[in-house]
């Protein structure tokens, strides 16, 4: 069994991919879109940009410096103008997509890329994911393709295959913070991109997946039993688990114990796996994202929960209070920014596309604006949160220098508290006052996103309110889900192991990093197989002379049905008499003792084999007939003129040694 991170992915909106090989099948799991790379192109054509002032910077922090020390800030006019390439997984690309057996969709995020996938040459794997997955996965696509045409109408069509921004010479004109976004840190990223699928391949896709309800069983091949778990991240979101002869297997993606629009993370039905692989790297974005001014709580915090009967249950009182207070907390909080903004004249535009927050929102919104009795507010939830595609762009575009106006923008901070300044901005009379806290808060954290997602509509009187949502996992939880679990093997990120893991744990941890296959220890010590009732009637066991085991010998046809080995009685009946197999050493003395008690007379001599150039001992049998047997160290050769003597002479040799 062996195990590939095709890359660790950013979050919720860009999931990690992963290949796993096991029972002779490669499995993938996700194909997302790193759509977050779709801001380093122009949202605008260069007549709307030649009105911005050119010469205004853009604070991008420390990540404007990467590259040439007196680089200047990126300005809208830096970014490429041109018709979107989008970004793919960049190791995918690497692997042949006709030896892929089975992909495994987690969440519509997930999905985003796999027409990229279908319609490469020889794909013919099985695609599985939960109805709504498929359903919500089917939208996300179509609507990308339908705003990537808008885009299309402005740039017009590329003229070559290869556009001219690729090219190698343009690229080294670039500042290197955009530069890095298109080759990676390695540079080995420029393979990755790829000109949008058509809504031909989103329609071919589609009918390539087979839909499943959660913890429904359906079984590739009749070797793998696979089923589909709520992870609490999304409406559709799932883990896995894969049942087959190498063992059980339980697959992580990022979850949320208790969820405000979604079914809760059905942790419970992973237990019992011999294996978890674990993909849950929304606590790594929160460490990498941590100024020293915040803290995350320690793993010896939370003691693992008691072996006993309600393990889930108090498992999950113990994390569900706080997690659910927070995002409650955040949503008011943002509804009531929102509310404002309206109160003051203001319009509020709202690109988040998960739309379990998108539900949320609109209800608390609609019943503050009904208590409020306000005018018509416009507020617009607009579908894509890049900023470069759709009613998002021409709505900033109206809206970015009314200084009433707002704008709610995801950015990439899963540990942040935001009930610390939340309660502290209830007790504000003036806006502004939060605004300015809020700003403090941030300013320890990378926001290049952010800024980038902003660069074309600078200046802005429009007020930005930067928030984010609970993605997976926290960081004080995962060992205690894990032993919770109790698998054999956990495979786990390498750049979390010593963040999550102070203390022993009751499974082995194997350390997984992106780009590298790791080979799985052998889950099971043996197989088990199912044996037909009339077939076990017949059995005659036969003890071992030299282990102190019994064995049998039986004939049946031995098949592989949901991922377990049947053994059924054979069509034709065969008649098992003496044994067909012998093993053990031949001891010279012992067969001549053997042979004289059946009144067979023989002599030994020393020889050496022509062909092997090895020592054998030779028997030659003078009465009651003549026969010659050939002992070697790895076989015994009987001739003889008289089948009746033969079978004396290889009953007599079966008396010495094991045979079944």
């Amino acid at each position: 069994m062996k195990f590939t991170c095709l890359g660790k992915g950013g979050g919720f909106h860009y999931p990690p991919c992963h290949m796993l090989e096991t029972c002779g099948f490669r499995i993938l799991f996700d194909f997302p879109l790193d759509l977050s790379a779709l801001r380093i192109f122009s949202p605008v054509p260069t007549c709307f940009s030649s009105s911005l002032d050119e010469e205004t910077p853009s604070c991008l922090g420390s990540d404007c410096q990467k590259g040439e020390e007196n680089e200047k800030p990126l300005i809208a006019n830096d970014l490429i103008y041109a018709e979107p390439w989008y970004k793919t997984v960049k190791n995918l690309h690497l692997w042949n997509a006709a030896f892929i057996d089975v992909v495994l969709i987690s969440s519509p995020m997930g999905m985003l890329g796999l027409p990229f996938l279908t319609r490469m040459k020889g794909f013919s794997a099985k695609i599985y994911a939960t109805e709504a997955t498929a359903r919500v996965g089917q939208l996300m696509m179509e609507e990308l393709v339908s705003m990537h045409m808008e885009l299309r109408q402005i740039y017009g069509a590329e003229e070559s295959d290869f556009p001219q921004w690729m090219k190698w010479k343009d690229l080294e004109l670039l500042p290197s913070a955009l530069r890095e976004r298109i080759l990676g840190k390695d540079g080995g990223e420029l393979g990755g991109w790829m000109p949008l699928y058509s809504a031909v391949d989103v329609k071919d896709c589609i009918q390539k997946v087979q839909a499943l309800k959660y913890a429904e069983a359906t079984c590739y091949n009749g070797t793998l039993v696979i089923k589909a778990f709520s992870s609490g991240l999304e409406i559709g979101g799932c883990n896995w688990t894969i049942n087959c002869t190498k063992g059980d297997i339980g697959f992580i993606s990022s979850s949320i114990f208790v969820s405000g629009h979604a079914m809760d993370f059905d942790y419970c039905s992973l237990k019992g796996n011999e294996l978890i692989l674990f993909s849950d790297f929304s606590s790594l974005d929160a460490t990498e994202n941590l100024d020293n001014d915040f803290s995350v709580q320690s793993i010896n915090d939370l003691s693992p929960p008691r072996n006993n009967s309600n393990n889930c249950e108090e498992f999950t009182r113990s994390l569900l209070a706080e997690d659910n207070l927070e995002e409650r907390e955040k949503l008011a909080f943002l509804c009531s920014c929102v509310v404002d903004s309206v109160k003051s004249g203001g319009s509020v535009l709202i690109p988040i596309n998960r739309l379990g927050i998108v539900l949320q929102l609109l209800e608390q919104i609609s019943d503050a604006l009904d208590s409020s009795n306000m005018k018509e507010p416009c507020i617009v939830f607009s579908p894509h949160w890049s900023l470069r595609l759709g009613s998002a762009v021409h709505l900033l575009q109206r809206w970015c220098g009314d200084q009433n106006s707002l704008l709610l923008l995801e950015v990439l901070m899963y540990s942040v508290n935001l009930r610390t300044f939340a309660l502290t901005f209830l007790s504000h009379a003036c806006m502004s006052k939060y605004f300015m806290l809020a700003s403090s808060l941030f300013s320890g954290l990378k926001l290049f996103d952010a800024e980038l997602a902003l660069l074309p509509f600078k200046p802005m009187a429009m007020k930005v309110l930067q928030c984010s949502f609970l993605s997976g996992i926290k960081l004080q939880n995962v060992q205690p889900l894990l032993e919770t679990l109790q698998a054999k093997f956990v495979l786990f990120p390498e750049e979390l192991k010593q963040i999550s893991f102070s203390k022993a744990n009751s499974f082995s941890l194997l350390c997984y990093s992106e780009n590298e296959t790791l080979h799985i220890p052998r889950l099971k010590e043996s197989s088990e197989v199912d044996i037909a009732m009339d077939l076990a009637s017949q059995f005659h066991f036969k003890k071992l002379k030299q282990e102190n085991i019994s064995v049998t010998r039986l004939n049946g046809e031995l098949s592989l049905y949901h991922g377990k080995h049947r053994l059924l009685s054979g069509n034709k009946e065969t008649r098992l008499k003496r044994p067909l197999v012998h093993w053990g050493s031949l001891d010279v003395e012992s067969l001549l003792t053997a042979l004289s008690r059946m009144g067979i007379k023989a002599t030994v001599e020393q020889g050496m084999s022509d062909c092997d150039r090895e020592n054998v001992s030779l028997v030659n049998v003078h009465e009651p007939g003549r026969a010659f047997i050939e002992i070697k160290p790895a076989s015994t050769v009987i001739t003889a003129g008289d089948e009746n003597l033969a079978s004396l002479i290889f009953e007599a040799i079966g008396s010495i040694v094991d045979g079944i």
